[in-house]
């Protein structure tokens, strides 16, 4: 049951310090002093980094985050689990019995080859007894609560008009390669796909003795047509749009061959109310089962079963999921050791209680209180930044104010722990642990419905390298995980980490008044609390942004996508223009700080956030990224906002005509 409430986030060893070796707050050698900062920021600050870290094999992009997450799992949890498999007695149903024996169970290959396919059997068996749309939304329904989609899929979050009160979504799902415009584009990368999509599922259905004629084909026509029926995921950031609120029992009526209430009844969904995405999907989607052949749906359906289980079935099925969605989606060549996989499969299934445990080894409480310090700086700026707005009314003003005021925080790991201690998990059965999480989910979520929203709740696990806003809860969570360097160097100077994680929060800030955190008030509702006027100035401002944007091309004939990728644009520079103000304010009434290699504060401080996305990405990557991915490139994450910063053209004393510097008319001030 996926979430459909989008959370907005940006994507040493803490216990004996002394001992730790020092990081640097900025390597010299990641700077190419052939490059020009005022032409090329990126590759001034990270190209000779680039040079010297080429993407691993096993990776399709490499940077800041990638690193610090492969330290976090393949070193710190690796270490946390070979710890607790090593532990004599381990009492059954306990956290760390669960964590030695789901990886115990992914480790053991010989008993998953030796098993084959014969975990899928039971739910192979209820497809092939399909002989209606009905008992096909029954088998989908019970294939729904253990993670497998269709056509359409539900989620619990808070209701985005009552944020106190938990409701059923209603969401589109079903599309193999996860956005419609891999089923429209025309252009020859895109082509290849789905040619190598058709072959993919050939190959799959092959493996599993499946007879079907031209399955790849099959499955490809279907999700084609169904694509076609789906709102872009740029229609899809609009909450006022996506917010259709119904009875269950209309809803239930725009599919009348379609049986909905089956379907929700077997995922265990009791409710009178659901808010619905898009009506005319329910009902376009309703004549197009309707019009498709049951053999096609029942070949879909077992597609989708065998997709989405494929990484905990044999070799041949594992090595060829791993073929099409990561080396041709992505330009993934090696996929990494089995163990390497298990320690991160575990973290997937089992995340918050390896969290509770890296918290307490990794996470240290000084930490934490430096954080919220940097926070609240944070939170004055904002409020400064406000009241100096030349395009926002003083009513509206008042009302930003108090939404920034009602900002709660979250910092490294939550207060309190959830109970897992139900799921059942045995050493050697991979397939049944892996079902017995999801039924877990699917149950946690359905108990939610009509119930209100806990608010301590997260949605990331401690060991994230990455934070997040949420605007049911106005509130910005920072995993321990991010809180690392050369995202938080405690060794660093100031300007370095103001560039850095500081930055980040500001970022997560400005989601709260982005293009769709915009749109929810102080207590975290879907409601206007703008005049007319602001609000088509701040949609003014935002316009020239995503024109901005999307004139830039991330590869040949792939463009970013200005309007999908507005929110984090306007994050970014949101949370670059906080930050830079937040460090010039914690140095008045101080000394000017002496420069450090060469370079003053200013200058460090945009080295930091350069820093923070230095990356190499694949090709295949990047075009993956720029058709489905809210946020742009790691690049322009760095070069874009820059030119729009007068405090970066000043700091660098770049010309007019530099490449990095935009004539003031140009220049886009949000806030």
């Amino acid at each position: 049951m996926a979430s459909v409430v989008a959370m907005t986030s940006c994507g040493s060893d803490k216990e004996n310090t002394t001992s730790v070796e020092k990081v640097p707050g900025f390597d010299l050698s990641s700077l190419d002093s052939t490059q020009k900062a005022c032409d090329d920021f990126d590759s001034y600050a990270n190209g000779g980094w680039k040079k010297k870290n080429p993407i691993p094999g096993t990776e399709s992009r490499w940077g800041a985050f990638g690193i610090l997450d492969k330290e976090n799992k393949e070193v710190r949890l690796k270490g946390i689990i070979e710890e607790i498999t090593n532990l004599k007695d381990r009492k059954n149903g306990s956290e760390e019995q669960q964590i030695a024996d789901y990886y115990k169970s992914f480790l053991d290959t010989a008993t998953v080859e030796k098993r084959g396919l014969e975990p899928l059997k039971p739910y192979l068996d209820k497809i092939e007894s399909v002989q209606s749309l009905k008992d096909l939304a029954s088998v989908t329904g019970e294939l729904q609560k253990v993670g497998v989609s269709t056509v359409l899929g539900f989620g619990v979050e808070g209701d985005l008009r009552n944020s106190k009160m938990n409701v059923l979504y209603e969401g589109q799902d079903g599309l193999s390669l996860g956005e419609k415009s891999y089923y429209e584009r025309t252009d020859s990368s895109t082509v290849k796909v789905r040619n190598e999509f058709v072959k993919h599922v050939d190959t799959m259905f092959g493996f599993a003795s499946f007879k079907d004629a031209d399955p790849g084909k099959t499955v490809l026509d279907f999700e084609t047509k169904l694509a076609k029926l789906q709102l872009t995921n740029v229609e899809l950031r609009d909450p006022i749009k996506t917010y259709n609120k119904t009875s269950f029992s209309d809803f239930t009526k725009l599919a009348p061959d379609f049986d909905l209430k089956t379907f929700a009844d077997k995922q265990d969904i009791k409710t009178d109310t659901v808010i619905v995405q898009n009506v005319a999907y329910i009902k376009n989607v309703n004549a197009l089962l309707k019009a498709t052949p049951l053999a096609t749906l029942k070949l879909y359906t077992r597609w989708q079963l065998l997709s989405n289980f494929a990484g905990y079935l044999p070799k041949s099925f594992d090595k060829e999921d791993f073929r099409f969605f990561s080396t041709v989606m992505r330009g993934t060549k090696q996929q990494r050791a089995r163990v390497e996989r298990a320690i991160r499969s575990t973290d997937g299934l089992l995340g918050m209680p390896l969290g509770k445990l890296f918290s307490k080894k990794y996470f240290p409480e000084d930490d934490k209180k430096k954080v919220s310090e940097m926070i609240e700086n944070v939170r004055t700026v904002y409020g400064e930044r406000i009241d100096k707005l030349t395009w926002m009314s003083d009513s509206t003003k008042a009302r930003a104010h108090k939404k920034l005021k009602a900002f709660t925080y979250k910092i490294g790991y939550p207060d309190k722990w959830k109970d897992y201690s139900s799921i059942k998990i045995e050493g050697d059965k991979l397939f049944e642990n892996v079902i017995a999480a999801s039924l877990f989910q699917n149950e946690e979520n359905v108990k939610k419905i009509g119930k209100p929203v806990d608010k301590s709740e997260w949605h990331m696990t401690p060991q994230t390298v990455n934070a997040y806003y949420n605007p049911l809860n106005n509130e910005v969570v920072f995993p321990a995980g991010i809180l690392q360097p050369p995202f938080y160097n405690r060794d660093a100077d100031d300007a370095i980490n103001y560039g850095g994680i500081i930055a980040v929060i500001g970022h997560e800030f400005t989601h709260g008044f982005d293009d769709q955190g915009s749109q929810f008030d102080e207590e975290g509702n879907l409601k206007n609390w703008w005049t007319a006027s602001d609000r088509a100035n701040f949609d003014k401002l935002t316009k020239k942004y995503i024109d901005y944007f999307s004139g830039i091309e991330a590869l040949p004939g792939f463009k970013i996508n200005g309007a999908l990728t507005i929110g984090e644009n306007v994050a970014d520079l949101g949370g670059l223009t906080l930050a830079y103000y937040a460090l010039e304010k914690s140095l008045k009434g101080k000394p000017e700080p002496a420069p450090i290699d060469g370079f003053n504060w200013k200058q460090r401080f945009f080295l930091g956030w350069a820093q923070v996305w230095h990356m190499n990405t694949t090709d295949e990557a990047l075009r993956n990224q720029v058709q489905t991915d809210p946020h742009a490139p790691a690049k322009d994450r760095i070069n874009g906002p820059l030119p729009h910063l007068k405090e970066f053209k000043d700091a660098w004393s770049c010309g007019e005509g530099s490449k990095m510097v935009l004539p003031e008319a140009s220049r886009v001030v949000i806030w």
